[in-house]
């Protein structure tokens, strides 16, 4: 018979139920121990199987840790794959751990373009030099440093050319720093280079500095590097008659570099006229700045050879050149020539350029010789009131709201600047000389002859460089329209081409400057074999041209105190065109020969009158001076005249130019940033600080 016990309840058999449950309390808990037991012991025979803890306080109870000494290994940066040596050694000299850490670095992204931003000077010295601090030479896993001898010579010859571009020798170049002596058991990197050279790297090694390689013309097309490496080292070779200086950059940062000549470089002198060549103000249009590159160094090598001729035109001459008005469209236009050449420079033809407009503008795409305010129409509104004037009329204020380029900009302020009295502007794709105006009178703007009140003058001018260059003066030019209405080789610019904006009306209009167009030649980037030619038909027209501003009449406008008087205006009768004295006073006025009625004027003063004879066998300025006498002046008179020169002086009165370039020199944080070089977007890269190191002014 089955039995089922009872459930436990609080009625019925409570104390038996309480101790049912406390004996199985018991078991449970007795499981846990021997559980927990069961645990330590293996814990306790793993961590005896462990080997001992190392402590550093017992010595000799731990075994030291040895690491892998760095070996050499094959070079595997390709721009040092060419070095003499196969094998390197990481870390490197500049503490780089890895290839890919020195890869990865500003330092070889320098070596890599370093070629090109030089315009292949220095090459592949340069690279190689930096590559035997990047990539050392390794031999029995040691590295053998480069010899500072080595350095310190390819710095002297080279340096020049990272200051051409503005862009400081590399650090990790420093002679000192990272280069060693011949008794520390260095080597020369550049020792091949120097062996295939022929001995072209004697000269440098010498304590006596190059002569003929930075005077020697090149028949070759230069990139803006290149130019103004040129420049500067012509300016180092005759430092005591030239001088280069900044007007301001392009649209991409690159430098508008001039070099003058004088007898007192940087200095104007009392009564010694300055004149200037300028060029490429069309990128494409590329012969004219190879010409006054060469007229630089021709200028310079002379005057040491002790050229009568050049001699005096330095001496007696301050001459201004600027090569390229427009380096952003001539690198954009060398690029597209280049490309259509297809890189074949070993055909029948030489290397050949190909004529197009690729680069005829500006980087914004503005034509700059368009860019200019357009005076002349001021002039043409106003010309039948009775006081209408045709010199220094005002920039309007509404210019400055449209798009003024960079380049533009710098050139009018260098013009407003300096008493300029001659001026010439090299073109290409004709074989003429234009003069003004280039704005026809025409009120539909058809191509009409314009001529300026200084009409005779200009002519002059234009034939002085027409009929000294060897094929121009003949005016049968295979090319252009010019042909139509020219006068051996001369032609009035609206006559020819009528367009509003120029450059030569602006100097005509606004200062005292007379300049003229000369076109060059059919072909406006023709094959590197023509620029001989170019060289050889131009030479002579050049100088002629500089000889020009001594022509006409020249002096100084003064006080009965002997004191300069500032503004004081030159009239000559029958010429409807002012030419204002310089802040002592002195002036000089280009005339034809002839009888001549000049009259001196000022604010505040009387006026005087001289008759003045010019012999057409006079090639140098006439002197003619004023004496004026203070006189009362008439308030409304006096108000008038205040408001007129007033009016003249305010250029870019709202800062319009001013406020857009502020604001792109403004970066995102707020913080203004100071103007940095065309290249140096290029080698700022995400997530590594910036490379100041590259900056002549860091």
């Amino acid at each position: 018979m089955t039995s089922f016990r009872e459930p436990c309840t609080r009625s019925a058999c409570f104390g038996r139920c309480v101790g049912i449950r406390r004996h199985s309390s018991a078991m449970e808990h007795r499981r846990w121990e021997i559980s927990l037991f069961l645990l330590l012991h293996v814990q306790s025979l793993l961590v005896s199987a462990w080997p001992p803890r190392c402590d550093t306080r017992i010595r000799g109870h731990c075994s030291p840790i040895l690491e892998e000494k760095p070996k050499c290994t094959d070079i595997q940066l390709s721009y040092c794959e060419d070095m003499a040596y196969s094998q390197t050694l990481f870390p490197n000299i500049l503490g780089h751990s890895t290839r890919q850490e020195a890869e990865s670095g500003v330092e070889y992204l320098l070596l890599s373009v370093v070629e090109s931003l030089l315009g292949g000077e220095c090459q592949p010295e340069i690279r190689m030099l930096g590559c035997s601090v990047l990539a050392p030479r390794c031999e029995k896993d040691k590295v053998v440093k480069p010899c500072r001898s080595t350095c310190e010579a390819l710095q002297k010859r080279c340096v020049h050319a990272f200051e051409a571009i503005e862009m400081a020798w590399p650090y990790f170049l420093d002679c000192d720093r990272f280069f060693v002596g011949e008794e520390e058991g260095c080597y020369d990197p550049i020792k091949d280079v120097k062996a295939q050279s022929d001995g072209d790297y004697d000269y440098f090694l010498l304590d006596v500095p190059p002569v003929e390689p930075a005077l020697k013309i090149k028949f070759t097309y230069h990139t803006n590097a290149q130019m103004n490496s040129i420049l500067k080292k012509t300016q180092q070779e005759c430092a005591d008659i030239a001088k280069t200086y900044s007007i301001g950059r392009s649209m991409e940062g690159r430098e508008l570099l001039v070099i003058e000549f004088s007898n007192n470089p940087g200095q104007h002198e009392l009564l010694e006229p300055e004149m200037k060549f300028v060029a490429n103000i069309h990128g494409d249009e590329a012969v004219g700045r190879q010409l006054l590159i060469y007229l630089a160094q021709h200028l310079c090598s002379e005057y040491r050879l002790g050229n009568e001729r050049v001699r005096t035109l330095i001496n007696t001459t301050r001459i201004h050149i600027l090569p390229s008005i427009n380096p952003d469209g001539f690198e954009f236009a060398l690029s597209g020539q280049n490309d259509r050449s297809g890189g074949d420079e070993d055909n029948d033809e030489g290397h050949r350029y190909i004529s197009s407009n690729v680069g005829r503008n500006n980087a914004q795409n503005i034509d700059l010789n368009r860019n200019f305010p357009d005076l002349t129409s001021i002039v043409y509104s106003r010309r039948r009131q009775k006081a209408y004037r045709t010199d220094h009329v005002p920039i309007p204020d509404h210019y400055w709201f449209g798009k003024v380029a960079p380049e533009t900009y710098a050139v009018m302020k260098w013009i407003r600047s300096l008493p300029f009295v001659l001026s010439a502007n090299f073109h290409g794709g004709d074989l003429v000389v234009s003069y003004p105006y280039d704005r026809s009178k025409h009120p539909l703007d058809v191509n009409l002859l314009s001529p300026t009140p200084d009409d005779k003058v200009f002519k002059f001018l234009a034939k002085t460089y027409a009929s000294t260059h060897e094929s121009m003066y003949t005016g049968n030019t295979p090319c252009g329209s010019a042909h139509t209405h020219s006068q051996r080789g001369t032609v009035n610019g609206a006559q020819w081409s009528s367009n509003a904006g120029g450059m030569q009306d602006f100097n005509y209009l606004h200062t005292n400057c007379f300049e003229v167009t000369m076109e060059l030649g059919c072909d406006k980037f023709p094959p590197e074999d023509d620029l001989f030619i170019s060289w050889h038909e131009n030479q002579e027209a050049m100088l002629s041209f500089i000889e020009a501003a001594h022509r006409g009449i020249k002096g100084i406008v003064k006080d009965v105190e002997g004191n300069g008087i500032k503004g004081a205006k030159i009239t000559v009768r029958g010429i409807r065109h002012n030419i204002a004295a310089t802040d002592q006073g002195e002036y000089w006025r280009l005339l034809t020969p002839g009888t001549h009625i000049v009259t001196a004027t000022a604010l505040g003063y009387t006026r005087a009158t001289k008759m003045v004879q010019i012999p057409p066998t006079m090639h140098s300025a006439g002197r003619v001076d004023f004496v004026l006498e203070k006189v009362a002046m008439e308030p409304l008179q006096l108000q008038e005249e205040e408001e007129e020169a007033a009016a003249y002086n305010r250029f870019d009165p709202n800062n319009q130019y001013e406020r857009y370039i502020l604001m792109a020199d403004i970066s995102s944080a707020g913080e203004e940033r100071v103007e940095k070089p065309w290249w140096w977007s290029y080698f700022v890269l995400p997530g590594v600080p910036s490379p100041t190191w590259l900056l002549k002014t860091h």
